[in-house]
């Protein structure tokens, strides 16, 4: 299992541009494999986040978990991500999904009606514009020409980004058609809220269905997790309650909490000493899972107790 952790916090506040940039330099210095940075609407852009990140590191990959499709028509977006690409030297993990009906519909004003066709041809796409870039691809002015014939996204276009290599997709699918999609057309999925039980028999079978149809190889599986090594896994479970709590409430999370053992947000954090979690993240490993994307949560009652407990789960997580 590949080892990496978000380099960028998911809740309001604190994201700046030195800030996201030196917990990459950091990602990378203690060795993890990757450093995840979330897309929300109180915080930098994702894309371009790693794209200055890309600039002060030279091994870690860096992935975006993930930008809501609707947030960029896929020509955009396909820019964006190349142009993030060719600054992050190939190293770049084009995490995407189409969120929730509630982000759809309040924040972007489209229809979340028919999403997996939506995700489908966003897909496509995305492919044509990666394929433009390819050698022998055909050209017209020193440009790739990009051409999608679909009802949602119709696309005659040209695009070349200097520098920049096609883009592995990876999909944020927990339901079983984007499970079935990312078998077949991504690089790898990535969730969230998941325990070991739910990756096994729900998140695995399904995205390895998909690629087998289409004689491919599963694709990677990354699992988002809370994380806190701590002494006291109690605390730790109910810190984890307090603070996901948000994801009880959320269908597409709570369909994933009540598929597995955990059922709560509690349950599905990976917590206690540095045995304990290695043990978890074992479990992990044996239902298939690829990657790990540790969101890395403190424990204590003040400042200094909390600084020390996120500090601790980084070094653990490091060696291994």
């Amino acid at each position: 299992m590949r080892i990496g952790l978000f380099i960028s916090e998911a809740g309001p506040g604190g994201n700046t541009v030195t800030g996201v940039i030196d917990r990459a330099v950091e990602a990378e210095a203690m060795g993890f494999h990757t450093g995840w940075v979330p897309h929300v609407p109180w915080s930098l852009d994702a894309l371009t986040a790693l794209a200055l990140a890309g600039q002060h590191t030279s091994r870690i990959e860096l992935g975006t978990a993930v930008v809501p499709t609707w947030s960029h028509h896929p020509l955009g977006m396909a820019q964006h991500a190349l142009s993030t690409q060719a600054a992050c030297d190939g190293r770049l993990l084009l995490g995407i999904g189409p969120s929730h009906q509630m982000v759809a519909e309040k924040w972007y004003g489209a229809s979340y009606e028919g999403v997996i066709h939506h995700v489908r041809e966003y897909v496509a796409v995305l492919e044509a514009c990666f394929a433009a870039g390819a050698p022998g691809a055909q050209q017209m002015a020193g440009a790739g020409l990009v051409r999608h014939d679909g009802p949602l996204y119709p696309v005659e276009s040209m695009l070349a980004v200097p520098g920049a290599t096609s883009v592995p997709i990876y999909l944020a699918a927990l339901a079983p058609l984007m499970l079935k999609l990312a078998g077949e057309r991504a690089a790898g999925t990535i969730t969230w809220m998941g325990d070991e039980r739910t990756h096994a028999e729900h998140v695995l079978p399904r995205l390895a269905a998909g690629a087998s149809a289409v004689g491919r190889a599963t694709p990677r599986v990354i699992a988002g997790l809370p994380i806190a090594v701590c002494d006291d896994a109690d605390l730790a479970r109910a810190t984890a309650e307090r603070t996901f709590a948000m994801y009880n409430h959320i269908p597409t999370y709570r369909r994933m909490l009540d598929l597995g053992d955990a059922g709560t947000p509690g349950g599905v954090a990976v917590v206690g000493t540095e045995a304990e979690v290695t043990r978890r993240l074992e479990g992990f490993a044996s239902a298939g899972v690829t990657d790990l994307c540790a969101m890395v949560f403190a424990v204590g009652d003040d400042h200094e107790a909390k600084a020390a407990s996120a500090r601790r789960t980084k070094e653990h997580l490091a060696t291994l």
